[in-house]
């Protein structure tokens, strides 16, 4: 923008620092309303054209992970032989599976040094719901829902450290780079169903910088636009970064954009075909909506008693996971695209990484999320949006079923399990299968991005249309969708 900061005449000929006339002003508007526009004026690395793909069976993803390694073993795929066998070593066979790609060759090696003791489940399980899904007594709320649940048990995946976590995100072995994550994707190929919030939405810890750090929601190479958006569950101040500050008046900073506005408008009519200008006109009305409907969104203190006590606020050890999982069903509900919420996240590996003390802290981690979890579910379907709402419950991998020390499980990635609910899911469904100690995925093997694909498929996204020019990706980065657990 060509225009005097000094003089009261507006000239074409000085160059006039807009991001300084903002921070002056106090504006603070970060870059989260124009990465917005930018995204939907097709500047940067806009989306493609035709999109979707074919009719959407959802509108919205809910993205919850669990960070640190959940063990299926004691979760969704209870294996009833490591009881029977404990204290054992595990099978030779096992060990020496065709499943253990090359990469994880050394890993197997290591088991077999170690002639690992096969370590007994440490809690019960039992069928559930109609369809007699096996869940362990470690999710008794989400056990009333399991008849929504799609659980896949033969995930697989090839970082056997916490860069899984990235991983799973980005489909990518760390050492490959950074790529865009899932949420970025989808919010590159599907335009605004609000354009007052924030696309794609990032509650809770996000990774920590040993596992992937903020690579964990951001769009790499698609563009900062398509990155995820952090928001506090704090209506006073769920966007610090783009918050004007208590010391500017809601009135001043509408005529700061108002002038602000002018001068722009005054400059497009001298630049008619400067798209960048037209966005961002744009992105300073649309951050001076989203400082209102943000702080809505996140609002949930009108929340009826029973809504708040399905989702667990009135109990200490339930109520932060719960006032996430509450939020996150108010920004779907608003339009938001995906809602990416972190458990664990403790500054390092993560909460669920029970190398020792497994049953302690599965007992107190399963204990801070089933209720939340389930509420969540049962609050979208009495409200009739969990047929337009796609839920997965993911974590990096699972546990190992040898012991580790005394009393833990290592890290596994050769086998474990997610599961989905919602919109064009099959509930009560238990898909792929793990052998009997729940080492390797051996029936229906999926590697993560085959979740990406379900949920981009479910979205009306073909995943290998949404190529970015001068960036191939390979075949197993598109995924396929799981059309088994699909309705």
């Amino acid at each position: 923008m060509n225009l005097s900061a000094n003089s009261s005449s507006l000239t074409p000929n000085v160059p006039f620092d807009r991001r300084r006339f903002l921070s002056h002003t106090g504006l603070g508007l970060g870059s989260v309303a124009l990465s917005s526009l930018l995204a939907q004026d097709g500047l940067g690395a806009g989306a493609p054209d035709g999109l979707p793909h074919f009719p959407a069976r959802v509108k919205s993803v809910i993205w919850l992970f669990m960070v640190g390694g959940t063990s299926h073993l004691e979760s969704f795929d209870p294996k009833p032989e490591l009881t029977k066998r404990a204290g054992q070593d595990l099978p030779k066979e096992i060990l020496e599976s065709p499943y253990a790609t090359e990469n994880l060759r050394r890993v197997v090696a290591n088991q077999e040094t170690r002639r690992t003791k096969i370590y007994p489940l440490q809690i019960g399980h039992r069928p559930r719901g109609e369809s007699g899904l096996q869940m362990s007594d470690w999710w008794p709320h989400l056990a009333s829902c399991a008849d929504d649940l799609a659980v896949v048990r033969s995930m697989w995946t090839t970082d056997d450290n916490h860069g899984a976590q990235l991983q799973f995100h980005s489909g990518r072995h760390r050492l490959e780079g950074f790529y865009p994550t899932i949420g970025s994707w989808v919010h590159y190929g599907l335009g605004s169903l609000n354009d007052n919030l924030p696309q794609f939405v990032v509650l809770g810890t996000p990774l920590a910088d040993c596992c992937g750090g903020t690579e964990g929601h951001r769009a790499n190479y698609l563009g900062p636009q398509h990155d995820g958006v952090q928001l506090a569950v704090n209506p006073e101040d769920p966007l610090s970064f783009a918050s004007p500050g208590k010391e500017v008046y809601r009135e001043e900073q509408r005529r700061e954009f108002e002038l602000l506005g002018e001068l722009n408008r005054m400059t497009a009519e001298a630049y008619p075909r400067d798209k960048a200008v037209e966005a961002r006109i744009k992105s300073y009305e649309l951050a001076f909506r989203m400082q209102s409907s943000v702080p809505d969104a996140v609002d949930f203190r009108g929340e009826t008693a029973a809504t708040r006590q399905l989702y667990g606020l009135d109990q200490k050890p339930t109520q932060p996971f719960g006032e996430q999982l509450l939020v996150a069903r108010r920004l779907v509900e608003r339009g938001v695209r995906f809602v990416q919420v972190f458990h664990g996240s403790t500054g390092g590996a993560g909460a669920w990484d029970q190398h020792s003390n497994l049953k302690t802290g599965h007992t107190k981690n399963c204990a801070a999320v089933d209720k939340p979890i389930a509420g969540l579910l049962k609050d979208l379907k009495q409200r009739g949006t969990l047929d337009e709402t796609l839920v997965v419950w993911a974590t990096e991998f699972g546990r190992s079923p040898g012991s580790q020390g005394a009393n833990g499980r290592d890290h596994h990635p050769f086998g474990f399990s997610v599961w989905l609910a919602g919109g064009g899911i099959r509930g009560g469904v238990a898909h792929g299968a793990t052998d009997p100690f729940g080492f390797h995925a051996i029936e229906d093997r999926h590697y993560v991005t085959d979740i990406h694909a379900t949920l981009m498929h479910l979205l009306g996204l073909d995943p290998r249309r949404l190529v970015v020019p001068g960036r191939p990706r390979l075949d197993r980065d598109f995924g396929e969708p799981i059309r088994e657990i699909l309705a």
